[in-house]
């Protein structure tokens, strides 16, 4: 059973695409319709923009929740959420995905993979290209470009490129395997044989890949699906069919989908 997230205060959210969702705390969840901000609603209130601090027109390519605290990566730059305000970080060119590891801060931008330790940013690698998603394994570094995939190997301190016909713009691992989508809306995954192999679904492009602990998702222009592989098969899992599904996130009992028509919608695990 789905619920419609979409308030019904004077605009209508419907009529926008989200981009990305998350859910903050127990009760609210967070949401960026495209070059709309971002929206916020709590409990059962309407939807309420939360764009204090944005400037206008503020495209949100990827909301993150590191901790207790949101961030959002956009087209101007890096932002962190701080009393219902939002703060611009030293990192003032477009943001597509941030993380945190230990002190150490990383962010996948339009001119390559940047990184902090509790000061200034700096060009980390792959300067010249742009950098849409990355992994930061044990053992590699992985980066999804503008020109397809590059993969750091700690042991060696080399890099190893992987060229494709499109942009990879999402990543996951699953089951020691890296999974990439790219603009095309087509899945990839490492085939642990040095390369990777392409997988194409009939009729579905894909949006994204969400790693969450209780699977990998993947969000389609037909809905939600889980993720499975063996034997280096790869084959899905309808979660939630009928609407396309752009991102989702997870609080453990139900499941936030943004969509493309039909606002945020929610369901049960």
């Amino acid at each position: 059973m789905s619920e419609e997230l979409s308030g019904s205060g004077k605009r209508d959210w419907f009529q926008f695409h989200f981009s990305s969702v998350k859910v903050m705390g127990e009760d609210d969840v967070i949401a960026a319709p495209m070059g709309q901000g971002v929206l916020r609603k709590h409990k059962s209130e309407e939807w309420k923009k939360l764009c204090d601090g944005l400037p206008e027109g503020t495209h949100v390519n990827r909301l993150h929740m590191s901790g207790e605290e949101l961030l959002a990566c956009t087209n101007n730059g890096l932002f962190r959420l701080q009393d219902q305000h939002w703060q611009e970080s030293e990192l003032a060119i477009g943001c597509y995905q941030y993380k945190q590891v230990g002190r150490l801060s990383l962010a996948a931008t339009q001119y390559g993979l940047w990184s902090s330790i509790g000061g200034a940013w700096s060009k980390t690698a792959y300067a010249e290209s742009v950098v849409y998603d990355f992994l930061y394994l044990p053992h590699f570094i992985v980066l999804a470009l503008d020109k397809g995939i590059a993969i750091y190997d700690r042991f060696t301190d080399s890099w190893m490129d992987y060229s494709f016909d499109s942009a990879v713009t999402s990543l996951a691992v699953y089951k020691g395997h890296v999974l990439a989508v790219t603009e095309y809306g087509h899945l990839l995954h490492s085939n642990k044989k040095g390369g990777f192999e392409s997988v194409h679904f009939d009729n579905m492009f894909l949006f994204s890949i969400v790693s969450k602990p209780n699977g990998i998702f993947l969000c389609s222009n037909r809905g939600l699906y889980r993720l499975n592989m063996m034997n280096g098969s790869v084959s899905l899992i309808s979660v939630k069919l009928g609407c396309p599904v752009t991102d989702m996130d997870s609080d453990g009992e139900s499941f936030y989908l943004a969509t493309l028509f039909e606002g945020v919608q929610t369901m049960g695990q």
